[in-house]
């Protein structure tokens, strides 16, 4: 990739050609062309002024979960949110938190303050800007059935407040998805005055049961497929008999059959290319054309 023309930016918390790779959980991707790490909001307005100066792509990043990043990198201006923490609980039960405050880290101190209504959260590895825009969820919960309110920013016109219904909420997707827009925090109602042990308790066997049945062994994004109703991707991937098939070093958990694995050297086109695999097999099989829960970013050939 090109650098963008003109005098490098003198910005504390931007860099040049950094490799995404440790920024996402499938521990693949090539490089950003910019990467910006702010911590509070005037750096982010910074390099934000900047780019839309030099008319340069923004993509948000958060946790790097759910997302597969091209080996070819991304162009633009990439802003990892993961520095941007921050909680604030009042006695009602509500908590507003900085978008990359850790989901797990999120729930884990709202059971301790006997708050419930994050209970599913524990064990999702994402932050909660992340949370927000795919409407996370397990468990049966999701950043839906709790979010009040998300601050956004949007380049072009500043900063607004972002309802549930502004938000067009719908499984694992919001409007926020695939534009310039930044969550920079979110509100959410809990249900405050339980046991904090019980709280915790409840919170510790969900993540213990998440450990048990899927590969937190391995780097991968999480469950890869949507769940086609009535059935669930994991079971129509394991009956098409494709639980541990591999192409190069990306393989189909042999633990859970919704994720794909990195072995270790994998590529995005060879975690590209399962993916597509195991959609054709299941198709071929069941007549049924499982849908990506994990988002792609950057550019990707067509098998």
């Amino acid at each position: 990739m090109n650098q963008t023309p003109g005098v490098s930016p003198n910005f504390a918390c931007l860099k040049s050609q950094v490799s995404l790779q440790p920024l996402t959980t499938f521990r693949v991707g090539g490089l950003a062309e910019w990467l910006a790490m702010p911590r509070h909001q005037s750096e982010l307005e910074q390099v934000l002024d900047w780019a839309i100066a030099s008319n340069i792509k923004i993509t948000p990043l958060g946790a790097g979960s759910n997302l597969l990043i091209s080996d070819r990198g991304i162009p633009g201006l990439v802003i990892c949110t993961r520095r941007w923490r921050g909680t604030e609980f009042d006695e009602a039960g509500r908590v507003t938190a900085a978008a990359g405050e850790p989901l797990p880290t999120l729930a884990w101190k709202a059971a301790k303050r006997g708050c419930r209504g994050l209970e599913w959260a524990v064990g999702i590895p994402g932050t909660v800007g992340g949370a927000v825009v795919m409407n996370a969820g397990a468990h049966g919960g999701c950043a839906a059935d709790v979010l009040i309110s998300a601050t956004v920013l949007d380049p072009e016109t500043g900063i607004l407040t972002m309802t549930p219904k502004a938000l067009a909420f719908q499984y694992r997707t919001s409007i926020l998805q695939g534009g310039r827009r930044m969550v920079l925090d979110a509100t959410f109602q809990l249900e405050p005055g339980h046991d904090p042990e019980v709280v915790v308790a409840d919170t510790l066997a969900g993540l213990n049961q998440r450990r048990a049945t899927q590969p937190y062994d391995l780097p991968n994004c999480g469950s890869v497929f949507r769940n086609p109703y009535p059935h669930t991707a994991g079971t129509l991937i394991e009956k098409t008999g494709l639980k541990g098939y591999r192409i190069g070093n990306a393989q189909v958990s042999e633990r859970h059959a919704n994720f794909i694995v990195n072995l270790g050297g994998a590529t995005a086109r060879d975690i590209q290319h399962l993916i597509h695999h195991v959609q054709d097999e299941v198709e071929a099989r069941w007549a049924v054309r499982l849908q990506t829960e994990v988002k792609f970013m950057g550019e990707f050939s067509s098998f």
